[in-house]
């Protein structure tokens, strides 16, 4: 079962999320150079603030509580021991670009929590069998939204298309990290549909999804818990797959990537 990733400072929503079971809560504290390269773009900068680090942690009962971080920066080491401080159970770091940035990170949180890496630069990309196996790490996720930007894509989803995110796929597996990318919308929604994301996640065996802002909005359509129903249920379809079916379902679902590339690109 794929963990559900919800960004939130709302005690009462986290609440819910953890009620739910197979949910990871997540307080936003990235600012730095974040409004900058997504100008333009429909794109979620969070108010999330320290306070809300131990205000939501309070609220968990069985959910860990992951708190992003701004880029390493001269505050980095301050910055870190608050969050730690507050509560968090695993950091991410992102906009890292080389194998020493992410090293200096771990060894700033010293094995006090897992580090999640966030990878969404072409450079860390590039670079992904160089700092993989570094000690410290809980996961790895692919921020395919600041990914398909720095790496001159036109659709977020084109990296997923292209193989990218296979690869980072099979660089976590040989190291026995688990890994996960991207968003998901509500299941019949989203340039690519929901359910498709969801099918790429269970052939990458991916084993965390992060929650659109779609995905949850109050007094419009069915209620968050029954889209997480909708998301539980088609995730036990498609685990039933077979091979044949699965990379059928992959063709088509990154010929219709390409396609969705391509329109954006001519509307330019």
């Amino acid at each position: 079962m794929l963990e559900l990733i919800q960004i939130t400072n709302d005690v009462e929503f986290a609440r819910r999320c953890d009620d739910m079971g197979g949910f990871r809560l997540w307080v936003d504290l990235e600012r730095m150079g974040k409004a900058e390269r997504q100008a333009g773009r429909n794109t979620f900068i969070s108010v999330h603030s320290l306070e809300d680090v131990g205000r939501v942690k309070s609220a968990l009962r069985h959910s860990q509580l992951m708190v992003r971080v701004n880029p390493l920066h001269e505050g980095t080491r301050a910055e870190v021991d608050a969050v730690i401080g507050a509560g968090a159970d695993l950091l991410m770091l992102p906009m890292f670009h080389t194998p020493s940035e992410l090293r200096e990170f771990v060894d700033i949180v010293h094995g006090r929590v897992p580090v999640i890496p966030l990878l969404e630069t072409a450079q860390a990309l590039a670079c992904v069998d160089e700092w993989i196996a570094t000690p410290g790490l809980g996961q790895v996720y692919v921020g395919l939204n600041d990914l398909h930007i720095s790496l001159g894509h036109r659709f977020m989803f084109q990296p997923l298309a292209l193989g990218m995110v296979d690869r980072v796929a099979a660089a976590a597996n040989a190291q026995g990290l688990s890994f996960g990318f991207g968003g998901i919308a509500r299941m019949d929604e989203g340039h690519l549909p929901g359910r498709d994301v969801l099918a790429e996640h269970l052939r990458l065996g991916s084993s965390a999804v992060i929650l659109s802002r779609t995905f949850h909005r109050a007094g419009e359509g069915d209620s968050f818990e029954d889209e997480v129903a909708k998301l539980r249920s088609a995730e036990v379809q498609l685990s039933l797959r077979t091979s044949a079916q699965i990379d059928e379902d992959a063709k088509r679902i990154h010929a219709i990537i390409h396609r969705i590339a391509a329109a954006m690109e001519s509307a330019r």
